[in-house]
């Protein structure tokens, strides 16, 4: 009988090894699924984020011009209207120039009306 019990025992003790090693090819199994499911939604993130890039600079790209062609008419516009300033002050510079020294070197000082008023009784 003790040959019977020392038989079960040892057939519960291989079945319980056997289970364990079950359980932990079971655990293995499942850490490397996490891990691949990690990587390949790094994978699609990645992706994703290269799609979505391609598209902003495609559309950069299409509305960017507009931007562009506005700037360079403002450009050209403003220079335009620096020539015609320059142009403008290289005629009639000197005249202004004499007006201010004039008006700067003849000064006629004037009192003000307040001043010159009698006191108000």
């Amino acid at each position: 009988m003790a040959a019977q019990n020392s038989a079960g025992i040892q057939t519960l003790l291989d079945a319980e090894r056997d289970a364990q090693k079950i359980v932990q090819q079971a655990r293995e199994y499942r850490t490397k699924r996490v891990k691949d499911a990690r990587s390949e939604a790094q994978k699609e993130i990645e992706d994703y984020k290269k799609q979505k890039d391609e598209e902003f600079k495609k559309f950069e790209a299409e509305h960017t011009s507009g931007n562009q062609k506005a700037e360079e008419d403002a450009n050209k516009e403003a220079e335009g209207k620096l020539k015609d300033i320059k142009e403008i002050g290289g005629k009639s510079g000197d005249k202004v120039v004499e007006d201010l020294l004039k008006a700067v070197m003849d000064v006629q000082p004037v009192v003000p009306d307040r001043v010159n008023a009698p006191p108000k009784e």
